[in-house]
């Protein structure tokens, strides 16, 4: 009977306290919040959302189709807004780009990311700015990005003699194409191509990172990390690869300081890979927050799980998507062929005056946002949108995927139609709101310029060296288009394709 006693006060005393919470917040909850669907007890609306869509964008596309392009969900404990309309997501990344500056705090970023000591995940404030600043005037700079052109030469060719042993054979695209992603960065940012273990825990890193693990969603349960085993498997991974970076970094330290007993600091700053640059940085300019080898880990972190996925995903999908549009893909190999006619060898020059390629990128950026939630955003000060009221503390997400796919601003929405950005200003360097491949505001993909330089040569080699077709028979309308769960858009299918034949330079 006693046991009884003490349960029964037990959930009247947890119902006294939900109550108080609730007669404080009650002058926030009698604001104009979003709308959006029922609320279940304690899980909120995540049924919902799971049944809504195989993958996050797809079911939060879904419910904002009943519940408007502002909509307000609760996920577990979390408070959160799901904007999916051009309109809105300007007000939120330009009008109020301040107020939503922050990050959600995440367990993958506080375990498996330095502990937010990243680029990426860092919170707003004088760190983040410090390394911001970094990253676009010597990291991620147009210059820097030049520099690394041999090695994205290099791959592409690599790339190249893969398939010519493939000619007539099933080839797997994806895998392939993956793996030059990943010589581009790992080179560019260590020096040496990275082996095959990091290249797995890297890519464990980046399906953590989808966005929606049970213990972010109910915060206040401490335990939940434990418990779930969340937190040993993205511990087991920060364990992995800490040695990894470890070596490499130590290595760097070392390569710096026999630079420095030759007086050679600045003679060779364009064979300097990331690392190089950040030592650098670090030795050299008087930062207000030194970086730590933590540090460093968490922005290299950045660049390999940003770098390889997206950059693979944009190539993987475009070629899906010329695959699928026969018309297209004649389209736009006439034009390389045409233009770079009797030419053996191919290089980052020739980019130049293929003007329908360059609609074929964009178009697939479009339909396959490499990152179709973009990034987590926290408002910091309450702020409106839309007319709604968006509290401190609510994590608010921009579905750039549903919105490259609205008919209000896309004429066909769904169709992979190039000529639709002809004769038009639209770009994503982040001012036309109804496209956001690479975000928008403070907390744009630093990256985008790194991250088009890598597709367009490769997608210009396959498409001029190299005649493609589906195996089995295929149609081009059965190809599959449904996209892996994961923070960026890739197939849940790997791409198969046949190299069928060779363009030699001496058929032109």
């Amino acid at each position: 009977m006693e046991i009884y006693s003490t349960i029964i006060a037990l959930v009247f005393f947890i119902f006294l306290i939900k109550l108080l919470k609730k007669s404080k917040t009650s002058k926030t909850s009698t604001k104009n919040l979003p709308p959006g669907p029922l609320k279940l007890p304690f899980v909120g609306n995540l049924p919902q959302v799971a049944a809504a869509g195989k993958v996050p964008h797809l079911g939060l596309q879904a419910l904002a189709k009943k519940h408007g392009p502002v909509m307000q969900l609760q996920l577990g404990e979390i408070p959160l807004v799901v904007i999916s309309s051009a309109k809105a997501a300007e007000q939120a990344l330009r009008t109020n780009d301040l107020a939503l500056a922050d990050r959600p705090s995440l367990l993958l970023g506080e375990i498996g990311l330095a502990n937010c000591r990243d680029i990426v995940f860092a919170l707003y404030g004088d760190y983040w700015r410090q390394m911001r600043k970094i990253c676009k005037s010597e990291l991620l700079s147009v210059k820097k990005v030049r520099s690394f052109r041999a090695i994205r030469e290099d791959e592409s060719q690599h790339l190249l003699e893969n398939i010519k042993n493939s000619v007539g054979s099933p080839f797997n695209f994806s895998e392939s194409v993956a793996g030059m992603a990943h010589g581009v960065i790992s080179r560019a940012t260590t020096g040496k191509r990275s082996d095959d273990e990091l290249v797995r825990i890297v890519e464990e890193i980046s399906y953590w990172g989808a966005g929606f693990l049970v213990p972010d969603l109910f915060p206040s349960i401490k335990f939940l990390p434990t418990l779930t085993g969340m937190k040993k498997e993205i511990q087991k991974l920060r364990n992995a690869v800490d040695p990894i970076f470890d070596s490499i970094i130590e290595e760097h330290r070392e390569k710096l300081a026999r630079k420095k007993e030759r007086k050679a600091m600045d003679n060779d700053a364009d064979e300097e890979d990331l690392i190089d640059v950040l030592l650098r940085v670090n030795e050299n300019e008087r930062l207000e927050f030194p970086m730590t080898s933590n540090d460093i880990q968490g922005i290299v972190l950045d660049m390999f799980t940003a770098g390889i996925d997206t950059t693979s995903a944009v190539i993987e999908w475009a070629m899906t998507e010329l695959m699928r549009n026969p018309r297209v893909m004649n389209k736009v190999q006439a034009e390389v062929r045409q233009v770079l006619r009797g030419k053996e060898t191919i290089n980052e020059d020739d980019i130049q005056g293929l003007p329908y390629l360059k609609l074929v990128i964009k178009e697939a950026l479009r339909l396959h946002t490499p990152l179709p939630l973009l990034l987590p955003r926290q408002c910091r000060k309450e702020c409106e949108i839309d007319g709604y009221h968006i509290p401190v503390n609510t994590k608010v997400i921009i579905n750039a995927w549903a919105i490259g796919r609205d008919p209000e601003y896309w004429a066909d929405a769904e169709s992979f139609k190039p000529e639709r950005f002809e004769n038009n200003s639209v770009d994503f360097i982040g001012l036309d709101y109804d496209y956001l491949p690479f975000g928008s505001g403070r907390r744009m993909c630093p990256g985008m310029n790194f991250g088009i330089a890598g597709v367009e040569l490769p997608l210009i080699q396959l498409l001029y060296h190299f005649d493609w077709k589906l195996p089995n028979n295929m149609k081009p309308e059965d190809l599959d288009v449904e996209d892996a769960f994961g923070s960026t858009t890739k197939r849940k299918n790997q791409l198969v394709l046949i190299p069928t034949s060779e363009y030699a330079a001496q058929k032109a």
